[in-house]
């Protein structure tokens, strides 16, 4: 997945602008402490804009430990304004209430400018603790 990435990003056209404005849409939509709304802000950090210390604050337990360990992997590396970067959308195909926390299936189409466009489903769950969501693990797959 990490080097899948990475050629993405070697690959693709600057629209850092473009992942921004979809970041503000979709955040706009539920509240902010809401387990759909931390999971898109997540998502848009994440997947999106590909900053993972920015998507460090919305994670817990195992879901902070695989970002710990991508930025590890990572190591100095800089993602800036000047990376090229894919354009991301993605759009919720099921939701899953449990009794502390809620499961989150989304469809994500990802345009690599040049070299068109492929889907991945990104499972997130998000888990309630104390007054607080957090997405507690995340995965994505074909």
């Amino acid at each position: 997945m990490t080097s899948r990435r990475f050629l993405l990003l070697d690959r693709c056209a600057g629209l850092l602008f473009i992942a921004a404005f979809a970041s503000i849409v979709a955040t706009g939509c539920h509240p902010a402490n809401s387990a759909r709304g931390v999971v898109d802000r997540f998502v848009d950090q994440y997947y999106v804009a590909i900053d993972l210390k920015a998507a460090e604050p919305f994670c817990i337990g195992l879901a902070l430990d695989k970002l710990h360990r991508e930025i590890q992997m990572i190591g100095g590396q800089k993602i800036d304004a000047s990376t090229q970067k894919p354009v991301v959308h993605y759009k919720l195909i099921a939701e899953r209430d449990g009794a502390d926390h809620v499961e989150f299936l989304f469809r994500a189409t990802i345009d690599v400018p040049d070299d068109g466009a492929f889907n991945r489903n990104l499972l997130i769950t998000a888990r309630k603790t104390a007054d607080t969501w957090k997405v507690s693990n995340f995965d994505d797959y074909q």
